[in-house]
C-alpha cells in the first residue's frame, strides 16, 4: 500500500469526519499506525541529543565561556529589559537613554566582541561550544547589522517607546520579588523616560509615515498604561515614601509622553516621508545572520509560490468537503460565524488549553516539562497595535515566579462596530484552538519550558538578544499542522480549514515581507494580498501588512516550518523503523532555540540543504 503523505492523511480524516463520527475515529486510528505518527520507540534510538561537555574544559572552552559571560553582561546594560525577561535581575534598575552616543558605544563594543570571539581557536572548542560560538558570531553580526545598517533607532519612534514600555512592564508583570523592591526599580527606570523621549526627537529623522502613525497609537496606549495600569500594579507597596516618590516620577513621565505625542502629531508627522524598505542586501544579510539562511531571494519566492499553490489546493479541497455548493470563501465565512462575544474570548481560550495539554500527554506528542497551565489574559495596551495573540513565559533564569501568560488582544472600545466584529470573527471557536496550539501547547510555551533545560548558558540567553524565529516561530507554526496530523480535532474539516487559512496568512507574510522590503510593494498592496490570498477581513489584513513594515523577515513562520518538516522527513529516512515522533520532537527541542541549519548538522551529521 502506498504510504499517505501527512497532508493526504489529514484530508482523509476530514472526509471521514464529514461522513460521520465513527468513520472519523477509524481514520484517526489508521493515522496513528502510519510511520509518521507517534510510536513506542525510545529517544535513545534517535541519538543522545546535544554532545556532552568534556569533564575538564580546554583553554579555548574556558575562554569562550568567559566571553559569553562578559558579552551578555555588557549587552544587558544596553538592553536591561531583556535581562529582566530572562529572569536575571541585577539590571532591573537600569535603562539607557539610547542617545546616539549610547548607540555608537554599542556598535563599537560589538565590533570588538567579534574580534575577541574570532581570536578563540575553534579547534580547541568542544562540539557544544563550537556550535554556540558559530551561532553567537552570526547573531552579533546580526545585531550590528540592525544598529549600523537597518537603523530602526534612526527611523522608528516606536523603538524608544518599546524600550520604556517593555522596561516597565517586565517589572510588574510577575511577582519575582516583593512589590516594594520592584517599585524601586520601576522608579529608577521611569526616571529615564524624559531622556529616552528626547533621544527619539534627536535621533529619528524623516521616518516613514506608517512608523509615525503606529508610534502615535502606541504612545496613546502607553499614556493609558502609565495613568491606570502601572499605578494599580504597584498599589500594594508598603513604603509610603516610595509610593509618594513614584507618584511624582510617574506624573513627570506622563507629562513627557503627552508632550512627545504632540510632537509626533504636529512636528514629526509632516516630516514623515521616508521609506520602511530595508533593501535586498540588508534583507539577505538579516536572514543570513539572524537565521543562518543563505537562499537567494528569487529562490525564496519560488518556495513560497509553490507552497501557496499547495495550501490553496488543500484549502479548496477542504472547503468542498464541508459544502461543495459554496465557494471556498463562502464556506470560510460560514465557519467564522462561530465567533464569540468579546467577553467570552479569554474564557474560551483558557478552556482550550486544558484540552490541548491532555491531548499532548495522551497521544505522546512531546514531553511537556512540569509547569502550571498559562493564564489567559488581555494583551497589554502597548502590545495591541500589531499583535493578535502572544505567549509570555518566565525566562530560563527566573527562580521566583513561574506564572506564564497567554495574551489575547480584545477589541478596543474606540473601534467601529465593523472593526470589532472582524476581530471577533478572527477569534472564532476553531481559530482559537489553532492559535492556542501555536502559542501554548505544544508551541511557544512548551518550547520555552524546554529552554530552561538548554545545555549551555549561551543558548539560554541568546533568544533574549535575537529570537531565531525560523526555529521559534517555525516550531509553533509546524505544530499547528502536526497536531491535526496526529488526530487533534478528530478530522473536523472546519478546524482544518481554519488551520489552512492560518497557513495562508503566514505565506502572505512570507511574500509581503520580501516584496515590501526588496521589490517596492506598498502597504496597500500588501493588505490586499492578505485579503485576496488569505481571505482576511480588511482591518485584520491591514494590521498584518502594518506589521510587515517593521518586521521585515516575518517570512520566518513558513520558512521555519518548511525547514523543520524537511528535517523531520530526512531524519525519518535515516532512522527508518526506529523513527519515533515524540523522540524527534524532544531531541529537536533539547538543543535550545538554534538555527535549524545547526540542528540538522547535529541530528543528521551532514551539511545537506535546509530546504
Amino acid at each position: 500500500m502506498k504510504k499517505m503523505t501527512r497532508r493526504e492523511s489529514i484530508l482523509a480524516m476530514a472526509s471521514a469526519f464529514a461522513a460521520g463520527g465513527t468513520a472519523a475515529k477509524a481514520a484517526a486510528q489508521t493515522l496513528s499506525k502510519i510511520p509518521n505518527a507517534a510510536g513506542t520507540g525510545s529517544s535513545a534510538a534517535q541519538g543522545a541529543g546535544p554532545a556532552n561537555q568534556a569533564a575538564q574544559p580546554s583553554a579555548a572552552d574556558q575562554a569562550f565561556l568567559k566571553f559569553v559571560d562578559q558579552y551578555f553582561d555588557a549587552y544587558f546594560h544596553f538592553d536591561p529589559a531583556s535581562a529582566t525577561s530572562a529572569g536575571i535581575h541585577k539590571y532591573d534598575s537600569e535603562l539607557p537613554a539610547y542617545s546616539q552616543a549610547d548607540i555608537q558605544r554599542e556598535i563599537l563594543r560589538n565590533q570588538r566582541a567579534l574580534k575577541d570571539l574570532s581570536s578563540i581557536p575553534s579547534s580547541g572548542l568542544s562540539e557544544t561550544n563550537l556550535l554556540d560560538a558559530t551561532v553567537l558570531h552570526s547573531l552579533i553580526n546580526g545585531h550590528l547589522l540592525d544598529l549600523s545598517n537597518i537603523r530602526m533607532w534612526a527611523k522608528d519612534p516606536s523603538f524608544y517607546n518599546s524600550q520604556v514600555s517593555t522596561g516597565l512592564f517586565t517589572l510588574v508583570e510577575r511577582d519575582f520579588a516583593p512589590i516594594d523592591e520592584r517599585l524601586k526599580s520601576v522608579i529608577a527606570r521611569e526616571r529615564r523616560v524624559p531622556d529616552i523621549l528626547n533621544s527619539a526627537r534627536a535621533n529619528v529623522t524623516n521616518p516613514p509615515a506608517v512608523y509615525t502613525n503606529i508610534a502615535i497609537e502606541s504612545v496613546q496606549a502607553q499614556i493609558d498604561f502609565l495613568q491606570n495600569a502601572l499605578p494599580q500594579a504597584v498599589a500594594g507597596a508598603q513604603s509610603a515614601a516610595m509610593k509618594t516618590e513614584f507618584a511624582g516620577v510617574n506624573q513627570t513621565a506622563i507629562a513627557a509622553y503627552q508632550q512627545f505625542l504632540e510632537y509626533l502629531q504636529t512636528v514629526l508627522t509632516p516630516q514623515s516621508q521616508g521609506t520602511f524598505a530595508i533593501g535586498a542586501d540588508n534583507f539577505q544579510k538579516k536572514l543570513l545572520y539572524d537565521e543562518m539562511v543563505d537562499i537567494p531571494l528569487k529562490d525564496l519566492l519560488k518556495i513560497s509560490n509553490d507552497e501557496m499553490h499547495r495550501v490553496q489546493s488543500l484549502f479548496t479541497q477542504t472547503a468542498n468537503i464541508i459544502d461543495s455548493t459554496k465557494t471556498p470563501l463562502q464556506v470560510l465565512q460560514s465557519v467564522r460565524q462561530s465567533s464569540p462575544a468579546a467577553g467570552q474570548i479569554l474564557g474560551n481560550a483558557q478552556s482550550v488549553l486544558n484540552n490541548l495539554r491532555e491531548f499532548l500527554l495522551t497521544n505522546a506528542i512531546v514531553t511537556v516539562p512540569p509547569a502550571p497551565i498559562p493564564q489567559v489574559t488581555e494583551s497589554p495596551s502597548f502590545m495591541r497595535a500589531l499583535t493578535f495573540a502572544s505567549m509570555d513565559t518566565p525566562g530560563p533564569f527566573e527562580e521566583h515566579s513561574i506564572q506564564s501568560f497567554f495574551y489575547v488582544t480584545l477589541p478596543d472600545p474606540t473601534w467601529s462596530p465593523e472593526q470589532t466584529q472582524e476581530l471577533l470573527r478572527f477569534f472564532n471557536q476553531y481559530a482559537i484552538r489553532i492559535i492556542a496550539i501555536h502559542e501554548v501547547y505544544p508551541g511557544h510555551y512548551v518550547q520555552f519550558l524546554w529552554l530552561k533545560q538548554a545545555p549551555t548558558r549561551a543558548r539560554k540567553l541568546w533568544p533574549f538578544m535575537k529570537p531565531i524565529s525560523t526555529n521559534s516561530e517555525g516550531w509553533a507554526h509546524y505544530c499547528e499542522e502536526m497536531m491535526l496530523e496526529q488526530g487533534y480535532g478528530e478530522g473536523d474539516p472546519s478546524l482544518l480549514l481554519v488551520q489552512l487559512q492560518m497557513s495562508l496568512i503566514r505565506l502572505c507574510r512570507y511574500i509581503a515581507g520580501i516584496q515590501m522590503h526588496t521589490q517596492g510593494m506598498t502597504l496597500e498592496q500588501a493588505a490586499n494580498l492578505f485579503q485576496q490570498q488569505a481571505y482576511m477581513d480588511p482591518a485584520n489584513a491591514q494590521r498584518e501588512a502594518l506589521r510587515g513594515t517593521s518586521d521585515s523577515t516575518y517570512l520566518s513562520y513558513t520558512l521555519g516550518k518548511l525547514e523543520i518538516m524537511k528535517l523531520r522527513g530526512d531524519y525519518e529516512k535515516k532512522l527508518g523503523d526506529k523513527f519515533n515522533l515524540k523522540a524527534f520532537h524532544d531531541q529537536f527541542l533539547s538543543y535550545g532555540i538554534v538555527p535549524v541549519k545547526m540542528v540538522r548538522e547535529q541530528m543528521l551529521q551532514d551539511n545537506t540543504s535546509v530546504l
